[in-house]
């Protein structure tokens, strides 16, 4: 008997697949790859930063849950927390790191098991807002070290891929086309995907 998966992927621009000619993004390639039978829903908004995301996330996920589900919840964001407006970044990185351990916080209490996709880098930003994210992805990491959670990165491994950067600039600077979308699902699928979704949820 197959289990009921419900899985929702909460985050930005890049959780929602903005760019992608063939409107699948990194979501819908990582989902047609799994070979589970996985009911999905993104909830991904553009512009959206940590605070956006913790504000509406349970108001988005919880109606999505069954109790007798395995019920799973994808977090991507942090690309949109480091970019400068007016001379400061829209979330500093203590702030987002709090947003973060409070959607775990809630994850464990609703018994729906996490998996955090680190924040992809916007290239047109510059060399300072990709080193500014790729610190945060790595406190991002420790966070979920520290609480027994899966964390993919995906900052340094974007921030020097051909495909990545050439489809970011030939477009708005930030998403890339079909090719960088299958890249970012390359390095979601090649790490602790497959075993995550494995694991049964008591």
């Amino acid at each position: 008997m197959s289990r009921d998966i419900r899985m929702c992927f909460i985050g930005d621009s890049f959780v929602q697949g903005i760019g992608d000619p063939d409107y699948r993004g990194w979501v819908g390639r990582v989902l047609a790859a799994t070979r589970d039978d996985i009911t999905a829903f993104n909830l991904g908004i553009r512009r959206n930063t940590s605070e956006d995301v913790m504000r509406r996330c349970w108001h988005e996920v919880g109606p999505r849950t069954l109790p007798e589900a395995d019920n799973r919840l994808v977090i991507s964001f942090g690309s949109n927390d480091t970019v400068e407006e007016g001379g400061r970044v829209r979330v500093a990185p203590d702030r987002c790191l709090d947003n973060l351990a409070l959607i775990l916080k809630g994850c464990r209490r609703r018994t729906v098991a996490p998996l955090v996709v680190g924040p992809p880098p916007v290239i047109g930003a510059g060399v300072a807002q990709v080193r500014r994210t790729s610190r945060l992805a790595d406190e991002m990491a420790a966070l979920c070290r520290s609480r027994d959670v899966p964390f993919i990165g995906t900052t340094r491994e974007l921030a020097v891929d051909p495909v990545w950067t050439r489809e970011a600039m030939a477009g708005d600077g930030a998403h890339p086309g079909s090719g960088g979308y299958e890249r970012l699902a390359n390095l979601i699928r090649v790490d602790q995907w497959h075993e995550w979704v494995s694991d049964p949820r008591p």
